[in-house]
């Protein structure tokens, strides 16, 4: 069973509630371990948080939210926006600062992130690995076992070569395109 869903919603701080739930209620629904839920949850917050803290809402006045987990066990969230003068990109977070954590959230807990510019917007996306629980007990893997890695070939960015001297200043799995 597939889950995806593309919602647009207002922009305004409630949205951020209102997607993690509908993301959790049908990661859950689908069979995806609640860890990963949990995960995304935090990474979809992350996402739409930052796109309404420093972006334009998109023509409509909206963001909009993207999730979709394949075949293959990857889960993609992506959240656009209308754009915004900067890029998203991870911040210092230092211990006293009020923000700048959300992108080093997001690596952290996803196998990658990037951006992507279109004519309408911005699009922040990630990707991690969702495998589902039926996945590993109709296959009658034990559930202490290594989930599958599953094929990110489809996300360059994922791929690239770093930057040695941007390695050296901010590790990262994903490069912004």
């Amino acid at each position: 069973m597939r889950a995806s869903s593309v919602v647009l919603l207002p922009h305004a701080p409630s949205s951020v509630a209102v997607a993690r739930r509908r993301l959790s209620s049908e990661l859950a629904d689908s069979g995806v371990f609640q860890t990963i839920v949990d995960d995304a949850a935090v990474i979809l917050s992350e996402l739409i948080s930052n796109a309404l803290r420093h972006a334009r809402p998109l023509p409509s006045g909206q963001v909009k939210v993207r999730w979709q987990r394949h075949d293959d066990g990857v889960l993609e969230l992506e959240v656009s926006d209308g754009g915004a003068m900067t890029e998203p990109r991870r911040g210092p977070g230092t211990l006293s600062s009020l923000g700048g954590r959300g992108l080093g959230i997001v690596e952290t807990l996803s196998d990658g992130w990037g951006v992507r510019h279109d004519e309408c917007g911005t699009t922040v996306w990630a990707v991690l690995r969702a495998p589902r629980t039926s996945d590993d007990e109709e296959a009658g893997v034990p559930s202490d076992a290594q989930a599958p890695v599953p094929d990110l070939s489809e996300f360059p960015d994922l791929l690239d070569e770093p930057d040695d001297e941007l390695e050296a200043r901010t590790p990262s799995r994903a490069r912004p395109a």
